[in-house]
Protein backbone atom coordinates (compact mmCIF):
# COMPACT_ATOMS: atom_id res chain seq x y z
CA UNK A 1 0.00 0.00 0.00
CA UNK A 2 2.88 2.38 0.71
CA UNK A 3 3.94 2.22 -2.94
CA UNK A 4 0.37 2.80 -4.14
CA UNK A 5 -0.11 5.77 -1.81
CA UNK A 6 3.20 7.29 -2.90
CA UNK A 7 2.20 7.05 -6.56
CA UNK A 8 -1.19 8.61 -5.91
CA UNK A 9 0.21 11.42 -3.76
CA UNK A 10 2.67 12.19 -6.55
CA UNK A 11 -0.33 12.62 -8.88
CA UNK A 12 0.16 9.40 -10.82
CA UNK A 13 -2.90 7.29 -11.59
CA UNK A 14 -3.43 3.55 -11.34
CA UNK A 15 -3.94 1.24 -14.27
CA UNK A 16 -7.25 -0.57 -14.51
CA UNK A 17 -5.65 -3.85 -13.35
CA UNK A 18 -3.75 -2.23 -10.46
CA UNK A 19 -6.94 -0.52 -9.28
CA UNK A 20 -8.77 -3.86 -9.42
CA UNK A 21 -6.06 -5.62 -7.43
CA UNK A 22 -5.82 -2.89 -4.78
CA UNK A 23 -9.54 -3.10 -4.10
CA UNK A 24 -9.43 -6.91 -3.95
CA UNK A 25 -6.59 -6.67 -1.41
CA UNK A 26 -8.38 -3.95 0.54
CA UNK A 27 -11.55 -6.03 0.72
CA UNK A 28 -9.62 -9.07 1.94
CA UNK A 29 -8.31 -7.16 4.96
CA UNK A 30 -4.72 -6.98 3.70
CA UNK A 31 -4.37 -3.32 4.76
CA UNK A 32 -4.79 -1.74 8.19
CA UNK A 33 -7.50 0.88 8.88
CA UNK A 34 -5.05 3.79 8.65
CA UNK A 35 -3.91 2.68 5.21
CA UNK A 36 -7.50 2.20 4.03
CA UNK A 37 -8.46 5.63 5.35
CA UNK A 38 -5.47 7.24 3.63
CA UNK A 39 -6.33 5.51 0.37
CA UNK A 40 -9.93 6.74 0.46
CA UNK A 41 -8.79 10.24 1.46
CA UNK A 42 -6.58 10.55 -1.61
CA UNK A 43 -9.66 10.29 -3.82
CA UNK A 44 -11.37 13.09 -1.91
CA UNK A 45 -8.52 15.35 -3.00
CA UNK A 46 -7.89 14.25 -6.56
CA UNK A 47 -10.02 13.10 -9.45
CA UNK A 48 -10.54 9.45 -10.20
CA UNK A 49 -9.73 8.29 -13.74
CA UNK A 50 -12.02 6.16 -15.90
CA UNK A 51 -9.52 3.29 -15.77
CA UNK A 52 -9.41 3.45 -11.96
CA UNK A 53 -13.20 3.57 -11.78
CA UNK A 54 -13.47 0.60 -14.12
CA UNK A 55 -10.88 -1.37 -12.15
CA UNK A 56 -12.63 -0.71 -8.85
CA UNK A 57 -15.96 -1.68 -10.42
CA UNK A 58 -14.54 -4.94 -11.79
CA UNK A 59 -13.19 -5.87 -8.35
CA UNK A 60 -16.50 -5.18 -6.63
CA UNK A 61 -18.45 -7.26 -9.17
CA UNK A 62 -15.88 -10.05 -8.97
CA UNK A 63 -16.27 -10.22 -5.20
CA UNK A 64 -20.05 -9.73 -4.97
CA UNK A 65 -22.85 -12.24 -4.54
CA UNK A 66 -24.47 -12.16 -8.01
CA UNK A 67 -28.20 -12.22 -8.71
CA UNK A 68 -29.81 -13.20 -12.02
CA UNK A 69 -33.23 -12.10 -13.27
CA UNK A 70 -35.00 -13.14 -16.47
CA UNK A 71 -36.82 -9.80 -16.61
CA UNK A 72 -35.15 -6.73 -18.16
CA UNK A 73 -34.60 -5.10 -14.76
CA UNK A 74 -33.55 -1.49 -14.19
CA UNK A 75 -31.75 0.26 -11.35
CA UNK A 76 -32.67 3.81 -10.34
CA UNK A 77 -29.90 5.06 -8.12
CA UNK A 78 -27.82 8.07 -7.15
CA UNK A 79 -24.29 8.30 -5.87
CA UNK A 80 -25.35 10.43 -2.92
CA UNK A 81 -22.75 12.76 -1.55
CA UNK A 82 -24.25 15.97 -2.92
CA UNK A 83 -24.81 17.32 0.64
CA UNK A 84 -28.23 18.72 -0.32
CA UNK A 85 -30.25 16.88 2.36
CA UNK A 86 -33.17 16.15 0.03
CA UNK A 87 -35.93 13.65 0.73
CA UNK A 88 -35.63 10.13 -0.74
CA UNK A 89 -36.26 11.11 -4.36
CA UNK A 90 -34.58 8.21 -6.16
CA UNK A 91 -36.15 5.60 -3.86
CA UNK A 92 -39.62 7.04 -4.39
CA UNK A 93 -38.94 7.22 -8.12
CA UNK A 94 -38.09 3.51 -8.10
CA UNK A 95 -41.59 2.63 -6.89
CA UNK A 96 -43.14 4.89 -9.53
CA UNK A 97 -41.05 3.21 -12.23
CA UNK A 98 -42.08 -0.24 -10.99
CA UNK A 99 -45.74 0.81 -10.90
CA UNK A 100 -45.44 2.04 -14.49
CA UNK A 101 -44.48 -1.47 -15.61
CA UNK A 102 -40.68 -1.41 -15.67
CA UNK A 103 -39.18 -4.09 -13.36
CA UNK A 104 -36.74 -2.56 -10.86
CA UNK A 105 -33.83 -4.22 -9.08
CA UNK A 106 -32.75 -1.41 -6.80
CA UNK A 107 -29.32 -1.43 -5.22
CA UNK A 108 -28.97 0.72 -2.09
CA UNK A 109 -27.32 1.32 1.23
CA UNK A 110 -27.52 3.34 4.42
CA UNK A 111 -26.82 7.04 4.07
CA UNK A 112 -23.20 7.92 4.78
CA UNK A 113 -23.17 11.67 4.18
CA UNK A 114 -26.94 12.09 4.67
CA UNK A 115 -29.53 11.14 7.27
CA UNK A 116 -31.63 8.81 5.18
CA UNK A 117 -30.38 6.52 2.44
CA UNK A 118 -32.62 4.04 0.66
CA UNK A 119 -31.79 1.30 3.17
CA UNK A 120 -32.59 3.60 6.09
CA UNK A 121 -36.04 4.46 4.81
CA UNK A 122 -37.04 0.91 3.85
CA UNK A 123 -35.78 -0.49 7.13
CA UNK A 124 -37.81 2.18 8.97
CA UNK A 125 -40.96 0.84 7.34
CA UNK A 126 -40.11 -2.71 8.34
CA UNK A 127 -38.55 -4.13 5.20
CA UNK A 128 -36.28 -7.08 5.98
CA UNK A 129 -33.13 -7.10 3.89
CA UNK A 130 -32.27 -10.34 2.16
CA UNK A 131 -29.76 -11.73 -0.29
CA UNK A 132 -31.83 -14.85 -0.90
CA UNK A 133 -32.29 -14.96 -4.66
CA UNK A 134 -35.60 -16.82 -4.46
CA UNK A 135 -37.05 -14.18 -2.15
CA UNK A 136 -35.84 -11.41 -4.44
CA UNK A 137 -37.61 -13.13 -7.33
CA UNK A 138 -40.78 -13.32 -5.25
CA UNK A 139 -40.52 -9.59 -4.49
CA UNK A 140 -40.17 -8.84 -8.19
CA UNK A 141 -43.14 -11.09 -9.04
CA UNK A 142 -45.52 -9.46 -6.56
CA UNK A 143 -44.33 -5.82 -6.57
CA UNK A 144 -42.32 -5.47 -9.80
CA UNK A 145 -39.46 -4.24 -7.61
CA UNK A 146 -36.90 -5.82 -5.32
CA UNK A 147 -34.32 -4.19 -3.09
CA UNK A 148 -30.73 -5.29 -2.64
CA UNK A 149 -29.07 -3.92 0.50
CA UNK A 150 -25.49 -3.50 -0.68
CA UNK A 151 -23.64 -4.92 2.38
CA UNK A 152 -25.42 -8.27 1.97
CA UNK A 153 -24.16 -8.57 -1.60
CA UNK A 154 -20.70 -7.11 -1.09
CA UNK A 155 -19.58 -8.91 2.09
CA UNK A 156 -15.95 -8.17 1.33
CA UNK A 157 -16.66 -4.51 2.07
CA UNK A 158 -17.18 -5.18 5.77
CA UNK A 159 -13.59 -4.04 6.33
CA UNK A 160 -14.42 -0.67 4.80
CA UNK A 161 -17.86 0.06 6.25
CA UNK A 162 -16.71 1.21 9.74
CA UNK A 163 -14.12 3.54 8.23
CA UNK A 164 -16.64 5.07 5.82
CA UNK A 165 -19.02 5.63 8.73
CA UNK A 166 -16.32 7.28 10.84
CA UNK A 167 -15.28 9.56 7.99
CA UNK A 168 -18.92 10.55 7.43
CA UNK A 169 -18.24 12.13 4.01
CA UNK A 170 -18.47 10.87 0.47
CA UNK A 171 -15.63 8.67 -0.72
CA UNK A 172 -14.96 6.90 -4.00
CA UNK A 173 -17.28 4.14 -2.74
CA UNK A 174 -20.14 6.58 -3.34
CA UNK A 175 -18.98 6.69 -6.95
CA UNK A 176 -19.06 2.89 -7.14
CA UNK A 177 -22.51 2.20 -5.68
CA UNK A 178 -24.58 2.61 -8.85
CA UNK A 179 -22.17 0.65 -11.07
CA UNK A 180 -21.80 -2.45 -8.88
CA UNK A 181 -25.41 -3.62 -8.75
CA UNK A 182 -25.09 -7.43 -8.32
CA UNK A 183 -27.91 -7.97 -10.84
CA UNK A 184 -25.90 -6.17 -13.56
CA UNK A 185 -29.08 -4.55 -14.96
CA UNK A 186 -29.11 -3.71 -18.64
CA UNK A 187 -31.07 -0.51 -17.96
CA UNK A 188 -29.66 2.10 -15.62
CA UNK A 189 -30.63 5.58 -14.50
CA UNK A 190 -27.96 7.07 -12.27
CA UNK A 191 -27.55 10.50 -10.74
CA UNK A 192 -24.08 11.73 -9.81
CA UNK A 193 -22.79 14.55 -7.61
CA UNK A 194 -20.40 16.20 -10.11
CA UNK A 195 -20.28 16.97 -13.81
CA UNK A 196 -16.82 15.44 -14.08
CA UNK A 197 -18.10 12.15 -12.65
CA UNK A 198 -21.13 12.28 -14.94
CA UNK A 199 -18.82 12.38 -17.95
CA UNK A 200 -16.70 9.54 -16.56
CA UNK A 201 -19.80 7.42 -16.00
CA UNK A 202 -20.82 8.20 -19.57
CA UNK A 203 -17.46 6.98 -20.89
CA UNK A 204 -17.65 3.87 -18.71
CA UNK A 205 -21.19 2.94 -19.72
CA UNK A 206 -20.36 3.44 -23.40
CA UNK A 207 -18.05 0.45 -23.02
CA UNK A 208 -21.04 -1.71 -22.02
CA UNK A 209 -24.26 -2.88 -23.69
CA UNK A 210 -26.50 -1.03 -21.19
CA UNK A 211 -29.26 1.44 -21.91
CA UNK A 212 -28.21 4.25 -19.61
CA UNK A 213 -28.91 7.81 -18.54
CA UNK A 214 -26.44 9.63 -16.31
CA UNK A 215 -27.89 12.77 -14.72
CA UNK A 216 -26.38 15.75 -12.92
CA UNK A 217 -28.14 19.00 -12.09
CA UNK A 218 -25.91 21.96 -12.83
CA UNK A 219 -26.31 23.33 -9.30
CA UNK A 220 -24.87 20.16 -7.77
CA UNK A 221 -27.71 17.69 -7.20
CA UNK A 222 -27.17 14.00 -7.97
CA UNK A 223 -30.61 13.79 -9.62
CA UNK A 224 -33.07 15.88 -11.59
CA UNK A 225 -33.79 18.54 -8.97
CA UNK A 226 -35.81 20.96 -11.15
CA UNK A 227 -33.92 23.73 -9.32
CA UNK A 228 -31.72 24.20 -12.39
CA UNK A 229 -30.98 22.70 -15.77
CA UNK A 230 -29.54 19.20 -15.73
CA UNK A 231 -27.01 17.43 -17.89
CA UNK A 232 -28.02 14.12 -19.37
CA UNK A 233 -25.53 11.62 -20.81
CA UNK A 234 -26.95 8.60 -22.65
CA UNK A 235 -26.35 6.04 -25.37
CA UNK A 236 -27.34 8.65 -27.93
CA UNK A 237 -25.32 11.58 -26.69
CA UNK A 238 -25.22 14.48 -24.26
CA UNK A 239 -27.79 17.19 -23.71
CA UNK A 240 -28.76 19.98 -21.32
CA UNK A 241 -32.41 20.03 -20.26
CA UNK A 242 -34.22 22.89 -18.50
CA UNK A 243 -37.13 22.16 -16.12
CA UNK A 244 -39.44 24.05 -18.46
CA UNK A 245 -38.62 21.52 -21.21
CA UNK A 246 -40.35 18.94 -19.02
CA UNK A 247 -43.33 21.30 -18.59
CA UNK A 248 -42.52 21.59 -14.90
CA UNK A 249 -42.03 24.48 -12.51
CA UNK A 250 -38.54 25.54 -11.51
CA UNK A 251 -38.12 24.64 -7.84
CA UNK A 252 -36.07 25.89 -4.89
CA UNK A 253 -33.82 23.91 -2.56
CA UNK A 254 -36.29 24.40 0.29
CA UNK A 255 -38.95 22.57 -1.78
CA UNK A 256 -36.82 19.40 -1.68
CA UNK A 257 -35.68 19.46 1.92
CA UNK A 258 -35.64 16.11 3.67
CA UNK A 259 -36.49 15.64 7.32
CA UNK A 260 -34.17 16.39 10.21
CA UNK A 261 -35.10 13.04 11.77
CA UNK A 262 -36.00 9.62 10.38
CA UNK A 263 -39.60 10.17 11.47
CA UNK A 264 -39.76 13.35 9.40
CA UNK A 265 -38.10 11.71 6.39
CA UNK A 266 -40.52 8.79 6.57
CA UNK A 267 -43.49 11.16 6.81
CA UNK A 268 -42.46 12.91 3.60
CA UNK A 269 -41.89 9.55 1.90
CA UNK A 270 -45.29 8.08 2.69
CA UNK A 271 -47.09 11.38 2.05
CA UNK A 272 -45.80 11.43 -1.52
CA UNK A 273 -46.94 7.86 -2.12
CA UNK A 274 -50.35 8.50 -0.55
CA UNK A 275 -51.02 11.55 -2.71
CA UNK A 276 -50.40 14.03 0.11
CA UNK A 277 -47.09 15.34 -1.15
CA UNK A 278 -46.58 18.94 -2.18
CA UNK A 279 -46.67 19.89 -5.85
CA UNK A 280 -42.89 20.32 -5.80
CA UNK A 281 -42.30 16.91 -4.18
CA UNK A 282 -44.57 15.20 -6.67
CA UNK A 283 -43.00 16.96 -9.62
CA UNK A 284 -39.42 16.05 -8.76
CA UNK A 285 -40.33 12.39 -8.20
CA UNK A 286 -42.23 12.28 -11.49
CA UNK A 287 -39.34 13.98 -13.30
CA UNK A 288 -36.81 11.38 -12.11
CA UNK A 289 -39.14 8.44 -12.67
CA UNK A 290 -40.01 9.80 -16.09
CA UNK A 291 -36.35 10.03 -17.08
CA UNK A 292 -35.89 6.42 -15.90
CA UNK A 293 -38.80 5.24 -18.03
CA UNK A 294 -37.39 7.22 -20.95
CA UNK A 295 -34.05 5.47 -20.40
CA UNK A 296 -35.78 2.10 -20.61
CA UNK A 297 -37.60 2.98 -23.83
CA UNK A 298 -36.11 6.03 -25.51
CA UNK A 299 -38.01 5.60 -28.77
CA UNK A 300 -41.27 6.69 -27.10
CA UNK A 301 -39.79 10.03 -26.03
CA UNK A 302 -39.61 11.92 -22.74
CA UNK A 303 -43.15 13.31 -22.84
CA UNK A 304 -44.77 9.87 -22.94
CA UNK A 305 -42.44 8.64 -20.20
CA UNK A 306 -43.43 11.55 -17.96
CA UNK A 307 -47.11 10.81 -18.60
CA UNK A 308 -46.60 7.20 -17.53
CA UNK A 309 -44.77 8.32 -14.38
CA UNK A 310 -47.51 10.81 -13.50
CA UNK A 311 -50.20 8.15 -13.87
CA UNK A 312 -48.24 5.63 -11.78
CA UNK A 313 -47.93 8.07 -8.88
CA UNK A 314 -51.30 9.85 -8.95
CA UNK A 315 -53.27 6.61 -9.43
CA UNK A 316 -51.86 5.19 -6.21
CA UNK A 317 -50.15 2.33 -8.05
CA UNK A 318 -46.73 3.34 -6.72
CA UNK A 319 -48.14 3.07 -3.18
CA UNK A 320 -49.48 -0.40 -4.05
CA UNK A 321 -46.02 -1.46 -5.27
CA UNK A 322 -44.50 -0.18 -2.02
CA UNK A 323 -46.98 -2.09 0.12
CA UNK A 324 -46.49 -5.25 -1.93
CA UNK A 325 -42.73 -5.07 -1.44
CA UNK A 326 -43.18 -4.84 2.33
CA UNK A 327 -45.66 -7.74 2.36
CA UNK A 328 -44.22 -11.18 3.06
Amino acid sequence: MKKILTELIEHRSLTKETARQVLVDLASGKFNPSQVSAFMTVYMMRSITVDELEGFRDAMLELCTPVTFDEPVMDVCGTGGDAKNTFNISTLSSFVVAAAGQPVAKHGNYGVSSLSGSSNILEYFGYKFTNDENELHRCLDRANICFMHAPLFHPAMKNVAPIRKELGVKTFFNMLGPIVNPACPKRQLVGVFSLELARQYGYLYQRTDKNFLVLHSTDGFDEVSLTSAFKCFSNIGETLIEPEKLNMLRLHLTDLKGGDTMDESAKIFINVLEGKGTLAQNQVVIANAGMALYCANQKDGIEKALTRATEALTSGNALVAFKKLLKK
